[in-house]
């Protein structure tokens, strides 16, 4: 079993920022790739970013490239999404997500995770 605990949601102003942090705990943590999910009222979850076992790589969906940033501290098993420029569309609750290392994971399928935390709620004000 795999705990992830998010922090760092809350409310910011359009063009502001918000950090998200993602604590893991009871696997090894460079065993899973890390990725960030989001799910607006009324919507489906779907993929926002994701990054390799040593942070090497990282995967984003286009609505949130050149403004959010995926990485992990392995020494301290938390992965982050650094939010920059937010816009009001990006008001979701973002839950951190864990796959397993395995041959052809798709990080940017919700399936395709093994571990999912809580969800932080992000609110973005115009």
């Amino acid at each position: 079993q795999v705990q992830l605990v998010e922090s760092g949601g809350g409310l910011a102003q359009a063009g502001g920022s918000l950090r998200l942090s993602c604590a893991a705990s009871g696997r090894t943590f460079t065993n899973y790739f890390m990725g960030w999910f989001r799910q607006a009222p009324g919507k489906e979850r779907t993929f926002v970013a994701a990054i390799t076992l040593s942070g090497d790589s990282t995967y984003y969906t286009d609505s949130v490239k050149g403004r959010f940033t995926i990485s992990r501290d392995n020494a301290r098993n938390t992965v982050y999404l650094q939010m920059n420029s937010l816009k009001p569309e990006d008001t979701a609750v973002y839950y951190c997500a864990a796959a397993q290392l395995r041959s052809g994971v798709r990080v940017t399928i919700a399936s395709q995770y093994d571990y999912w935390g809580q969800g932080s709620q992000v609110t973005v004000s115009s």
